[in-house]
């Protein structure tokens, strides 16, 4: 078990990594700072000038990354008898895995086009969402054999859509970003005294900034949910993605108003990141939860004749 928390756990860290590390690769206009493959100009350790430190150090973290995965695969599957969800999560992983791949392939075949950078970083966020379901599976371990609880009272769909929503506004964001149309409206919240603009750029920028507003009001209701729902563990990360939501907001019209600043670029790109894993987190959490509870319920109907048991709050 200790050795599929470990490969689960850090390979969840280098996604996250790999996905902030791309974005900020694409954000400084790096993605072409090592012309070569596997080498970089030629050698395995090149002068980190002029952007070859964020293309090069991409690399190396997706190299760390393979192996990571294919030990969460092998470990994860010797526990899949000791730990519910592990064998389907398994098989969603490897899916993210060789589309992720297949995904990478084409963007480079494209040039980094718009559309195939969104197809890019979606496909890393549901490759991240499958690892991340895999450490918390390796930390906390539900009964294998269990079944779910019944869904009276869960937040885990509330925080599910609210995920789907982060995941939407990313990769609205990405499109904005690769199409250099971050400052295709330079006010806020009208875009140039238009509602949607008048260009299609603009349409990007504003389509972006709806989507945001669409997932604020997810956010918070998952939130409220969660908190409702008296699972200390599911409202603390519920509570942390509202945060990070408000801040990405707030990065956002940051961006906007200082005109795109490096520094708050990178920043507005790896809180999107975590922001979105927060939701994941708590919503995975949530499920766990009702596999727990069922198990309470029936252990507890065997002792005492009954199955009629409250599930403590946490």
């Amino acid at each position: 078990m200790r050795g599929f928390r470990f490969f689960a756990v850090g390979s969840a860290v280098l996604a996250y990594m790999l996905a902030a590390l791309g974005s900020w690769v694409r954000i400084n206009e790096a993605g072409m700072s090592c012309p070569d493959w596997p080498l970089c100009h030629g050698v395995l350790v090149p002068s980190m000038a002029n952007g070859v430190l964020w293309e090069w150090s991409h690399r190396l973290i997706a190299l760390l990354l393979g192996p990571m995965i294919l030990g969460v695969i092998v470990t994860g599957w010797r526990v899949r008898e000791r730990v519910a969800g592990v064998v389907p999560t398994l098989a969603a992983l490897g899916a993210a895995f060789i589309g992720q791949v297949l995904v990478g392939g084409v963007t480079i075949h494209l040039s980094n086009s718009p559309a195939s950078v969104v197809a890019h970083w979606g496909m890393a966020m549901l490759l991240l969402t499958t690892l991340t379901t895999l450490a918390i599976l390796s930390v906390v371990a539900p009964q294998a054999g269990s079944r779910m609880a019944p869904g009276d009272g869960s937040p885990a769909a509330a925080l599910a859509l609210a995920a789907a929503g982060a995941f939407v506004t990313m990769c609205i964001g990405a499109f904005v970003s690769s199409s250099h149309a971050g400052l295709a409206c330079t006010t806020f919240p009208a875009c140039n005294g238009t509602l949607l603009g008048s260009n299609d750029l603009q349409l990007a920028q504003m389509l972006h900034r709806l989507a945001a507003g669409i997932f604020f009001v997810l956010a918070l209701f998952a939130s409220w949910s969660a908190m409702r729902s008296g699972s200390a563990r599911v409202g603390a990360f519920a509570r942390l993605g509202l945060i990070l939501t408000i801040l990405q907001i707030c990065l956002g019209i940051a961006n906007v108003v200082w005109s795109l600043p490096m520094v708050l670029r990178e920043a507005h790109a790896a809180n999107a990141g975590l922001t979105f894993l927060a939701f994941v987190v708590a919503a995975v959490l949530a499920v766990v939860d009702r596999f727990e509870e069922r198990s309470v319920l029936f252990e507890r109907g065997l002792s005492s004749g009954s199955a009629v048991y409250a599930a403590p709050r946490r």
